[in-house]
This record gives C-alpha cells, sequence and structure tokens, in this order.
C-alpha cells in the first residue's frame, strides 16, 4: 500500500529526519528530501558534507542509519536488493573487473538484471557502439582509460532502464563530445519520466542539466530549489558563489594566495 501511495503521488525519493554516524562523528543531522518523478535533482556539498552518505543510504549500500529512507516506494532499510532492482548507480570511479571485455562485464550485469541474453546483446553492442567503444567491446580493460572505463560504468548503470539513476560526477574523465551525450541523456532520462539524483562539483554544469538544486553542508540541508529561486535570493549571484556563501567552502581566494606564497618562496 505504501508502494502504491508513493507512486500516485509521484514521489520517488522520501527521505525524513535521516541521522548517521560512524562512531562519535555526525556525518548526516536530520535531512528531509523529497525528490519527484521525472526531476533532475542537483546535490551539491563541500567534501565531506554528507553528499557521499546520503547517496550510499539511498541505494542501499550503507546501513545502521535513523528516520525514513524510501525509494520507488519501498523502505531502502526492510528491502535493499528490490531497491537496487529499481535503480541505476554511476560511481565516480567505480570498480571494474577490469581482467573482462566491456561486453562481458555488461553480460554480467545484464544477467543481474534479468534481461534476456538475446535483447542484452543487442543492447550492450549499440551502446558500446554509441559511446565509439565498439572496436573495443572484446579487448580487456586492465589497458582503458579513465574515460573509457567511464562510458562502461554509464553503459553498466542505465543498460535496465532504471526508474531512478543515481549519478556521481558521471562526466569525470569524458572527453568533451561524450560529455555533451551524456548532458544530452540527463535531459532526455527526465523527459521520459525516470528521476535523475546528480552528484557533482562542476558548477555550471549542475546549472544547466538539473532543474533543482540541493545543497548540503555540516550533514544538513542549507539550500533548496531551482537555479533562479537561489539566484534570485542571492541578488544573481553565480551558483559557485552561491554554493561558497553558503557553505564552508569560502576563503578560496585566501587560500589560493597562501599557496601561491608558499611556492614562490
Amino acid at each position: 500500500m505504501a508502494e502504491q501511495t508513493d507512486q500516485q503521488t509521484d514521489t520517488v525519493v522520501a527521505v525524513e529526519a535521516l541521522h548517521k554516524s560512524f562512531g562519535e562523528k555526525q556525518v548526516l543531522g536530520g535531512v528531509d528530501l523529497t525528490v519527484q518523478r521525472g526531476q533532475v535533482l542537483g546535490y551539491l556539498g563541500p567534501n565531506g558534507a554528507g553528499k557521499t552518505t546520503t547517496v550510499k543510504i539511498l541505494i542501499g549500500m550503507l546501513g545502521d542509519y535513523t528516520g525514513s529512507v524510501r525509494v520507488c516506494g519501498i523502505d531502502v532499510g526492510a528491502d535493499p536488493l528490490e531497491v537496487k532492482r529499481r535503480i541505476g548507480y554511476v560511481p565516480e570511479a567505480g570498480a571494474l573487473y577490469e581482467a573482462l571485455t566491456p561486453m562481458e562485464f555488461l553480460q554480467l550485469v545484464g544477467r543481474l538484471f534479468d534481461i534476456s541474453p538475446r535483447a542484452l546483446e543487442a543492447k550492450a553492442l549499440e551502446l558500446l557502439r554509441i559511446f565509439g567503444l565498439e572496436q573495443e567491446r572484446d579487448q580487456r580493460m586492465t589497458t582503458f582509460s579513465k574515460g573509457m572505463k567511464q562510458k562502461v560504468l554509464i553503459i553498466a548503470g542505465l543498460i535496465h532502464n532504471p526508474e531512478v539513476i543515481f549519478l556521481d560526477e558521471p562526466l569525470s574523465g569524458l572527453d568533451a563530445n561524450s560529455a555533451v551525450v551524456v548532458k544530452e541523456l540527463v535531459a532526455g532520462l527526465a523527459a521520459g519520466g525516470r528521476t535523475v539524483f546528480y552528484c557533482s562539483h562542476m558548477m555550471d554544469i549542475v546549472e544547466r542539466v538539473c532543474d533543482r538544486i540541493v545543497i548540503i553542508d555540516h550533514g544538513r540541508i542549507v539550500a533548496d530549489g531551482t537555479f533562479e529561486s537561489l539566484q534570485s535570493r542571492a541578488k544573481g549571484a553565480s551558483l559557485e558563489r552561491i554554493f561558497t556563501q553558503l557553505t564552508s567552502a569560502g576563503g578560496h581566494e585566501e587560500t589560493a594566495r597562501d599557496f601561491l606564497q608558499v611556492i614562490q618562496e
């Protein structure tokens, strides 16, 4: 019944009073967040703010938290495997089985999602072709560049057509043309009713691809809204300036000046 209610209201991610600590260190101090179907959410925060911890809890990789966390109407703590069947995850630097070829790796991932062998092979070949990896489909990934590995990770995260996609710095290592493809892909996923949870430090890209931005600092949400609404409150400031004003990540000019002074001595 809870799953049907979430679907009817189009709430795909629902987080209430989320707390998480590692030992005595509190990382999340009461996060409340809902994300709607078809939304592209930019989730920003300085290092150590709790951004990655939030994502790992949402995708069922991290437990031992307090609060309510539901994805696609499913309690993540009660049934993390069902959540993993519904979502796609593209990490910044995922652990690929590099002794495998791209085709072998994608066949492994596809079988985990019960894609039929014939459909899986056709899908994998076409996606590799689109990303310019058709000629490398049967090569071991040990010699692949970071960008080539990232392309395989993106394909693996999307090959089963998930309902919710979690992207953590998905453009890391990609060439300019591939980065444009991924940005267009994000827009297309949202237009098709998919929800995208996009984590990145690249402010200009977040401005362009996300229709809502959430900023987290010290385990708490400090801003939530469209870029236009955040900019209006900050008197026309750029997202980068808004970010530095709201988080503990300020003092960049002074830091750079001190760094230059030391290396030039």
